[in-house]
C-alpha cells in the first residue's frame, strides 16, 4: 500500500495560462467554466484549476493548491498531459520550468553532487541533454574534489556551460514523454487505452 510519504502530492502551483469560458454565436453566454493551466513546484504535474470567481490569475503567478488554503484556486479539476497544454501553456512552460528550477537550485545541485550509475554502462548524468561520457567523467571527478555549490560553481568547473537549461530541457522531454526513466517529473499514470491512442501513428 502507498504510504502518505510516497505520495506525490503537488501544494502549490505556477500558471500557464488562462483558459477562458467557450462563447458561441448564437448564444453570448460563455459556457463552461474559466480554466488555468498550471504545473506543480515540487513534481512538475500538469494541472487543469478552478479559479474562485471574478478571481484574476497572470501566467507564471504562484498559486497554493492545498485544500483549506486561502488561494485564488477554489480546486485542483484534472491532471493533464502535455499534449492538452493549450498554446499559450506551450509558451510559458520552459520559462516558468526555469523560474522553478532557479527557486530550487539546490535541489538540482544535489542531483550533480549524488547522481548514481544507473547500469554498468549508463550512468544518471547521462541522462541529462549533452552529457556524454566525457562530460561525465569531468563532473565525476570535480565533484569528488569538492561538491558542486551552486549551477555557476558547475559551469566554471566543468564544460557544462549552463546546468540550468540543461536541466529545463530535461524536464520538458519528461513531459513529453520522449524519455523512458523520469529523474525530476511525476511520471504519468496513462491507463492502456490512453496509451494506445497516443501511440496510434496518425491518419493519413
Amino acid at each position: 500500500m502507498e504510504g502518505p510519504q510516497n505520495r506525490m502530492f503537488e501544494t502549490h502551483a505556477y500558471v500557464l495560462s488562462v483558459v477562458p469560458p467557450k462563447e458561441f454565436l448564437r448564444d453570448s453566454r460563455p459556457r463552461g467554466d474559466t480554466i488555468v493551466q498550471g504545473i506543480g513546484e515540487s513534481h512538475f504535474t500538469l494541472l487543469e484549476m478552478i479559479p474562485h470567481k471574478g478571481v484574476k490569475t497572470h501566467p507564471q503567478e504562484r498559486l497554493s493548491i492545498q485544500r483549506n488554503s486561502t488561494s485564488k484556486i477554489d480546486h485542483v479539476k484534472r491532471r493533464i498531459f502535455y499534449e492538452d497544454l493549450v498554446p499559450e501553456s506551450v509558451a510559458e512552460l520552459a520559462l516558468v520550468i526555469e523560474i522553478i528550477v532557479t527557486k530550487h537550485e539546490h535541489k538540482y545541485v544535489q542531483f550533480f553532487n549524488e547522481a548514481s550509475p544507473i547500469t554498468t554502462r549508463m550512468h544518471s548524468l547521462q541522462l541529462l541533454p549533452g552529457i556524454g561520457q566525457t562530460l561525465m567523467w569531468a563532473i565525476l571527478e570535480e565533484r569528488k574534489r569538492q561538491p558542486f555549490k551552486s549551477f555557476d560553481d558547475i559551469a566554471a568547473r566543468t564544460k557544462l556551460q549552463n546546468p540550468k537549461k540543461v536541466i529545463t530541457a530535461r524536464i520538458i522531454d519528461e513531459l513529453r514523454e520522449d524519455v523512458k526513466r523520469w529523474l525530476f517529473v511525476r511520471p504519468p499514470k496513462r491507463d492502456e487505452d490512453e496509451r494506445e491512442q497516443r501511440d496510434r501513428p496518425p491518419k493519413r
